[in-house]
């Protein structure tokens, strides 16, 4: 048995002669146990609006997209676009385009972005999952080309579900000068109809922007027949969805950029990563200082332990082995903090989660959720642990050494 380890526990559990030893020693426990429970929970709520906010995404945003490199269209008949769409893996693609337009209803008028998509884009996206109203998932019947907008957009041109006059839609012609006596002829004009329906992600990016429609239209609108701004697929079930993206990559080159749902929204994800680390090292600063517990605790214990060191050096322990102990000892209370702390967090995770004890708003459905989203990640759990780990036993090593040769001398 490790000789240091051995007296470092025996010390850990019994009794001092002072009984504020053992206080100051179950403080630094709960310190420790404390500032581990903070960072458990704290990184969990992150993971749970990260995970929320991607599965919003993921019902408009498809698995994988394909965008020019330059430029905002490419052709849609490109051969590395074709190669693409051919591979084994792809189970959907659909071509869109999309650009900004004037939508102008009855006495309003909006900047919107208008995309066009293939009928298949409800195969392609959960769709059918975010609209609201009593029509459907159509974009054109006949001669006739619908127009689905977001909630936000529905609202700021001040039209229901369904909207009983047609939406115009202006864009400016490519070609030509603008003739300021008559601007009008500087705007190529359409109209789209309702089906009856608007589709709401919770978010504002889609919801007071986007207007749905179907390709032909906005190829006919922005003047860009044959014209794509992306290609967006959707894979086999089962793929090897790096494996493919990878291939994806190499057969675009520098010409196309590949992105998945994370990338496409990196903006987003990116300021909530940056969030988490943020909170991630101000938590680890809280436990440097609830470190500081350990360091007194231990001082304590030397000088406690003072007449047990002569015993010790008298019967063969050598300097080394002695400071061992008081190292193991520091290294054990940050152990069982951690242990003890992040059992309390996934346990405080899990009740979050089951009955949601925190809640959002004191109203249902004031948000898109009623109480914190929690996720546990076990690359967190781990990253967790062995920061408390980490802390603890850089807090120890310096102030033991120090207090070794100072008081044992």
């Amino acid at each position: 048995m490790n000789f240091p380890f051995y007296i470092a526990r025996r010390y850990l559990f019994s009794k001092k002669s002072t009984h504020a030893i053992n206080v100051i020693s179950g403080i630094s426990v709960i310190g420790v146990a404390v500032a581990s429970i903070a960072l458990v929970v704290t990184l969990s709520v992150f993971n749970g609006f990260h995970d929320m906010v991607a599965s919003l995404f993921t019902q408009m945003d498809p698995q994988l997209k394909v965008t020019p490199v330059k430029g905002k269209t490419a052709p849609a008949d490109d051969p590395i676009l074709t190669k693409i769409r051919r591979l084994p893996q792809v189970e959907v693609a659909t071509e869109c385009l999309e650009d900004q337009a004037l939508a102008i209803y009855k006495d309003r008028q909006l900047m919107v972005k208008v995309k066009g998509v293939e009928d298949n884009f409800d195969s392609l996206t959960h769709i059918r999952e975010i609209i609201e109203g009593d029509g459907q998932f159509e974009l054109h019947a006949a001669d006739m080309n619908y127009g689905i907008p977001g909630l936000g957009v529905a609202y700021q041109l001040g039209m229901g579900y369904t909207y009983d006059e047609s939406l115009k839609i202006y864009a400016p012609k490519r070609e030509g000068q603008l003739d300021m006596a008559n601007p009008t002829e500087g705007f190529v004009e359409d109209e789209l109809f309702s089906p009856g329906v608007v589709f709401s992600v919770k978010q504002g990016k889609y919801d007071k922007n986007y207007i749905l429609t179907s390709v032909y239209f906005t190829r006919q609108l922005f003047n860009q027949d044959g014209m794509l701004s992306s290609l967006e697929l959707r894979l086999k079930p089962g793929s090897n969805f790096d494996a493919v993206k990878s291939e994806m990559q190499q057969i675009a080159g520098d010409k196309y950029h590949v992105r998945d749902r994370y990338e496409q929204q990196d903006d987003t994800f990116r300021i909530m990563k940056i969030e988490k680390l943020i909170a991630y090292i101000f938590l680890t600063f809280i436990l440097m200082i609830a470190c500081f517990n350990i360091i007194g605790s231990l001082s304590m214990l030397i000088i406690d332990k003072k007449n047990d060191v002569v015993t010790l050096r008298n019967l063969g322990a050598s300097d080394q082995q002695i400071s061992r102990i008081f190292l193991f000892e520091g290294r054990m209370i940050s152990v069982i903090g951690a242990v003890i702390g992040i059992a309390m967090g996934l346990l405080l995770c899990w009740l979050q989660q089951q009955y949601g004890l925190v809640r959002l708003g004191s109203s249902e459905g004031s948000f898109i959720v009623d109480a914190y989203p929690v996720s546990v990640h076990p690359w967190d759990v781990v990253l967790i642990f062995l920061t408390v780990i980490a802390v603890g036993f850089l807090a120890v090593w310096y102030p033991v050494r120090y207090f070794s040769r100072r008081l044992l001398s």
